[in-house]
């Protein structure tokens, strides 16, 4: 099922530098990452190599495609984590169509993926400065002990210091200026690495803000087609369900008008009529005005909204709401008609036995819930059909729906929408 694309990463004030972590960091990867970058190397080559050979090659170029997708994504995790810079995790590509050319097409896409090379050359850029870091501890270390020299020295010694003969007398002088200036060049190295990391694996500002605006288009589309799949389902319900119920009263009425004379019995049973099939249509008409906004929802809030929908509901509905507080007007209401929708389509076409709502907030800001029902599955988006309706109206309010309905069932639906949209 199509959804709504993840937002681009929210601008976070940056942390402070974490010097101690990158510096860690860069001199273990001076140690391990040659040898990854080179093992990566060769495994290439090897692939190359073997085309030929009955296509074995291949194996080994598949491989390499998703063994650079892992470092790929450790390193984005990595820096993430060593920065706090709310990347979003590397995901592999989709395929974009099914069959194994799909396969194919989607590892070649995998393969000239921007974010995954600049990920792997941030990768070889701290292997470079590791191997910068790793002299420099060496050196801070001996300049260290040649400051403490006089202390288990002779006076007349001469310390032999990084290939220079240093007087004893001037051991202390020279040992905490050197100290000094690698630990100078080390923090240097570690605010170099982060302007690097920043500056490869954070989205460009003209990149974020065309990532915005493709958002903010898609959700106006959604919201437009929200529209018109809602006034299509409400001509219908009026055209097949309020109208023709309304035309059959006022038949009835005219009726019972010329019977009321002759045959004031029949004119009373035919009011009697008139009168239950205007109570069905205003019953119907509630129902459809409850399909266009829950008035409940307003005053009591989404968790009692949801709790009056699972009671008029024709399939027994297991709910599972825990809510904090309010959300979004929006953002409920695109929830609430998303649940309620599922429901109906369970009840219709499924044949489930029993639905199961669970609605949370997660992760701080965004309002997710799960419909799943034991029915046959096999549940498809069709443009106008209510899955439809679903995703626009979701899209709309930005989230994202993902559905997933195997022949034979159960059906799921999950629903995210950020709770402040």
């Amino acid at each position: 099922m199509t959804s709504a694309p993840p937002a681009p990463p929210r601008a976070r004030p940056l942390a402070p530098v974490p010097l101690a972590g990158a510096i860690a960091q860069m001199a273990l990867l001076g140690v391990v990452g040659p040898a990854i970058l080179t093992a990566m190397i060769g495994f290439l080559g090897t692939g190359i190599g073997l085309i030929p050979a009955l296509g074995i090659g291949l194996i080994f170029l598949v491989g390499f495609v998703y063994a650079l997708f892992g470092i790929a994504w450790l390193e984005t995790a990595r820096i993430d984590g060593l920065y706090r810079l709310g990347l979003p995790a590397l995901r592999l590509r989709p395929r974009p169509r099914p069959g194994f050319g799909g396969y194919l097409l989607s590892l070649w896409h995998q393969l000239i993926d921007p974010s995954m090379w600049r990920a792997v050359a941030n990768l070889a850029i701290a292997s470079a400065l590791g191997l910068v870091v790793i002299p420099l501890v060496s050196i801070m270390s001996g300049a260290i002990a040649l400051a403490f020299a006089p202390l288990f020295a002779s006076t007349d010694a001469v310390r032999i210091w990084a290939g220079f003969a240093v007087a004893l007398a001037w051991a202390p002088l020279v040992g905490i200026l050197a100290a000094l200036l690698c630990v100078a060049a080390l923090i240097g190295l570690g605010v170099l690495h982060g302007v690097l990391s920043r500056a490869l694996l954070l989205p460009s500002r003209t990149a974020t803000l065309t990532a915005q605006a493709r958002t903010s288009d898609l959700q106006r589309v959604g919201a437009i087609r929200a529209s018109e799949v809602e006034r299509t389902r409400i001509e219908r319900d009026l055209h097949d369900g309020v109208q023709p119920r309304l035309v059959s009263v006022g038949m009835t009425l005219g009726l019972a008008q010329q019977k009321i004379d002759n045959d004031p019995a029949a004119a009373k049973a035919l009011i009697e009529e008139a009168h239950t099939s205007t109570k069905s249509a205003i019953t119907e008409l509630r129902q459809l005005a409850r399909g266009i906004h829950a008035s409940v929802l307003d005053d009591r809030g989404l968790d009692a909204a949801l709790s009056a929908l699972a009671a008029r509901s024709h399939v027994p509905v297991v709910l599972d709401v825990r809510l904090d507080g309010r959300c979004s007007r929006d953002a409920e209401t695109a929830l609430y008609f998303s649940i309620a929708e599922s429901l109906t389509n369970a009840a219709k076409h499924s044949r489930a036995a029993e639905c199961r709502v669970v609605v949370r907030v997660r992760d701080g800001g965004t309002l997710w819930a799960r419909i799943e029902d034991n029915g046959i599955g096999g549940a498809r988006v069709l443009p106008g059909g209510g899955l439809d309706g679903i995703s626009n109206r979701v899209l709309a309010a930005g989230g994202t729906v993902r559905l997933d309905s195997p022949v034979g069932g159960p059906t799921a639906l999950e629903v995210s929408v950020p709770c402040a949209s």
